[in-house]
């Protein structure tokens, strides 16, 4: 982070930075969250995949729903995941969806495929969540981007250790970079997280 960022830990040792950038469409691009994401791609040495690539790199295996980016896989981001098996994913999960209905709406419009009341629902995040949890082996980190700090969550067995909010100006949304580990699985099975 440079030098103008803000970091603090807070309650529960969540260390919390703040640092504005321009917005960009390509999440990567970002200066401040490029860092973080580089910074936490040579942290955890394991396999990495990203579900929602957008043409970016950075992880081991990526998918893109557009066939016009280049990407490993063209899939919807759901049956990517479920070709991964259980505990597969060792070092981590880039977590980057349209942010919204709205979002999802444009992404589905650019390529000609039809949104529906399946796409534009609560589940649409949260199966791909649920897929997340069921391939992420103990101790793989998930970086999720948003306009929350939801992140995977602490009932799907992860642990929020760090939070980057990148304001942007004027009336653009802020961009929230929530970065969770997956605890031991016999913590969250027995309920002690």
């Amino acid at each position: 982070m440079s030098e103008d960022s803000t970091s603090r830990p807070t309650n529960g040792g969540i260390q919390f930075e703040r640092e504005w950038a321009m917005p960009n469409s390509a999440t990567f691009d970002i200066n401040p969250i490029s860092d973080l994401v580089t910074e936490e791609r040579h942290r955890s040495k394991g396999l990495w995949v990203d579900p929602y690539s957008g043409g970016a790199t950075i992880a081991d295996v990526t998918n893109d729903l557009n066939p016009e980016i280049e990407s490993d896989y063209t899939m919807k981001a759901l049956d990517f995941l479920e070709q991964f098996d259980d505990n597969e994913i060792d070092g981590g999960v880039l977590f980057d969806p349209p942010y919204s209905p709205r979002q999802i709406k444009e992404v589905y419009d650019s390529i000609g495929l039809e949104t529906s009341m399946e796409t534009t629902q609560a589940t649409f995040w949260s199966d791909v969540k649920d897929e997340i949890e069921r391939i992420c082996s103990s101790g793989a980190t998930v970086i999720s981007f948003g306009w929350n700090s939801g992140g995977i969550g602490k009932t799907r067995g992860f642990e929020i250790r760090r939070i980057l909010l990148v304001p942007h100006g004027g009336r653009h949304n802020d961009t929230l970079v929530t970065v969770e580990d997956r605890v031991a699985r016999e913590l969250s099975e027995f309920g002690f997280l």
